[in-house]
């Protein structure tokens, strides 16, 4: 039986999109790593290319802080498809230069890491935009399981994209970017298979104060932030994404092709977390849930760092990302439905740099901790901070432990209105 939200066109085609576009994102995102890797290695050392790793999640995530508030406020001022159509554009123009690159024999750290800024650009406005746009496309009463739909269409493309680049990378280095223009041409190709939408006018105002009243509606709202913070923190702290090439290659002595499985883990684990909730809705104790579940994260990223036995590391892995899945989607439903149209895009946009600053920071903080520490210390504390933090954030913020369900009340008031901000 199909479910309900891909029974409606322009939401099949958005569903499509993101499927095409975050395999294509991952096979893109595994070589990056591995090329930046594997070139400063043969020149640094392990430890000061562990460094050049946490460079690469500093290089996007510079552009996205810089362009935040200009990518929420086009989000909510222009239509969104137009943003989501330019910036997949853009991610394919990235993967045509490092085609390019890699062929003709000329890559380099310097190439790597200009595509690595570009992506940032891309991601920041596309953030944002998709996130503002799949709520335009089916009714509320069936939007967290059109949530659930969207989440397993990213994390099954987490799982098939760095399998697949891992494979074409063996085969030849170029392969993977020539994979991910094709993918990224077709995702653009669906978008523009969406009809006009509907959606609320901004409040009349100057684009700065547009721009300031995200922030404001946020920042105003004890349980937003707390619920923003702690992803912030948690995922800053625990995060492994970065040390992936560095256990493969020099501490589970897996190689290329043990690294696309490690990175795919975490992705199949959430696949089958998105899946479940889209078939059985979370309906009680959400706020207690999902800290738990950032607990859970922080254990398994702790008893991963440990592990030199790889199937323990890949077990460890799936289950971290069932975790981050877990505590995803109750965000991301509360954040959607909770939220005003005409302030999705601005509301998208905060989230989106949370989430980046958890994702690449974390990169970044993961490599320079690497390089001081070593990699199994770093990891191993991540892991372990991640759960003090989650401790500390249950007494600052007790709103939190007190959301019990995801009714969406008739007309939230405008001063007092509970979002919460999700993760990716």
């Amino acid at each position: 039986m199909t479910p309900a939200p891909l029974r409606i066109p322009d939401y099949r085609a958005f569903w499509l999109s993101r499927l095409a576009t975050t395999i294509a994102q991952m096979a893109m995102v595994i070589v990056i790593g591995w090329q930046v890797y594997d070139i400063a290695r043969e020149t640094m050392g392990i430890r000061e290319a562990a460094f050049q790793l946490g460079l690469v999640g500093l290089v996007q995530f510079v552009p996205l802080f810089v362009l935040t508030p200009i990518s929420g406020w086009a989000a909510d001022r222009l239509d969104r498809r137009y943003i989501a159509r330019a910036v997949i554009s853009l991610e394919c123009l990235c993967a045509l230069i490092l085609f390019s690159a890699t062929w003709g024999g000329f890559i380099s750290i310097p190439i790597l890491f200009g595509v690595a800024a570009l992506l940032g650009v891309a991601r920041a406005f596309a953030g944002p935009a998709l996130g503002a746009l799949a709520p335009n496309l089916v009714p509320k009463e069936i939007l967290p399981q059109a949530i659930a739909l969207s989440s397993a269409a990213w994390q099954t493309g987490a799982i098939a994209g760095p399998a697949i680049g891992g494979i074409l990378y063996d085969v030849t280095p170029h392969f993977p970017y020539a994979f991910s223009a094709i993918l990224f041409a077709f995702s653009t190709v669906c978008l523009f298979t969406i009809g006009p939408i509907q959606r609320s006018a901004l409040k009349p105002g100057s684009p700065i104060k547009q721009m300031a009243d995200g922030l404001s509606y946020v920042r105003r709202n004890r349980l937003v932030l707390g619920a923003i913070t702690l992803d912030l923190f948690a995922v800053l702290l625990g995060g492994v994404t970065a040390m992936l090439p560095v256990y493969a290659r020099d501490i589970l002595q897996v190689g290329a092709d043990g690294l696309g499985p490690l990175r795919a883990a975490p992705a199949a684990g959430a696949t089958l977390t998105a899946i479940f909730f889209s078939i059985r809705p979370l309906r009680t104790d959400v706020g207690v849930k999902m800290l738990s579940a950032v607990v859970v994260f922080g254990a398994a990223t702790a008893t991963f760092g440990f592990s030199t036995f790889y199937p323990l590391s890949l077990a460890m892995l799936a289950l971290l990302g069932a975790a981050d899945m877990f505590s995803v989607y109750i965000r991301q439903s509360l954040i959607q439905l909770h939220t005003p149209d005409e302030m999705r895009g601005r509301v998208a946009a905060v989230s989106t740099l949370a989430i980046s600053a958890s994702n690449e920071l974390g990169e970044t903080r993961s490599g320079f901790t690497a390089a001081l520490l070593g990699p199994v210390a770093a990891t191993v504390a991540g892991g372990v901070a991640a759960i003090v933090v989650t401790l500390i954030w249950a007494g600052l913020f007790p709103q939190l432990r007190r959301a019990r369900t995801f009714e969406l009340p008739d007309e939230p008031p405008p001063e007092e209105a509970t979002v919460i901000a999700g993760g990716a």
